[in-house]
């Protein structure tokens, strides 16, 4: 399978091909059904993504800095879930959103592995482009249900 192993080649992958999603798990094949709601454990009819198209209103910003973006926000699964946990582009049909508005597909055709070497390109621009008081880092749930 290919590896993408450059914020570029990923920005020339999303041009030449749309509806591209990015899934976190340690193989394209890993529960190749369905995902789970981990708060409530309901099991959900697609897998969980996120899509690497860019929306309207992001304009004429560079492609790279919305995938660094959207690839940053989820960075932290790669070690809070199984060893092994990579994000892979992949395609498909979206069936649904999950809990958190996040499409849930399914028939997943897997299109190619993203290399770490690609999230640290994507932690150092986003580092580049933040603001000065910004205080942020990848989306992450409460460990504690009494913070809700």
């Amino acid at each position: 399978m290919r590896e993408v192993t450059s914020l570029g080649e990923l920005a020339d992958l999303v041009r030449r091909r749309e509806d591209l999603y990015v899934r976190w798990a340690p193989s394209p094949e890993h529960r190749p059904g369905t995902s789970r709601d981990e708060l409530t454990g309901a099991e959900l009819p697609g897998l969980s993504v996120n899509p690497l198209d860019p929306e309207p209103w992001w304009r004429d910003q560079p492609l790279e800095l919305w995938l660094a973006r959207r690839l940053y926000d989820y960075c932290h699964l790669r070690h809070e879930r199984r060893r092994g946990t990579k994000p892979w582009v992949l395609a498909g049909r979206v069936v649904g959103s999950g809990p958190d508005n996040e499409p849930l597909l399914t028939d997943p055709e897997p299109v190619a592995r993203i290399s770490t070497a690609v999230l640290t390109e994507a932690r150092n621009l986003l580092r580049a482009h933040a603001k000065d008081e910004a205080e942020w880092g990848p989306l992450r749930r409460p460990p504690e249900l009494d913070r809700i």
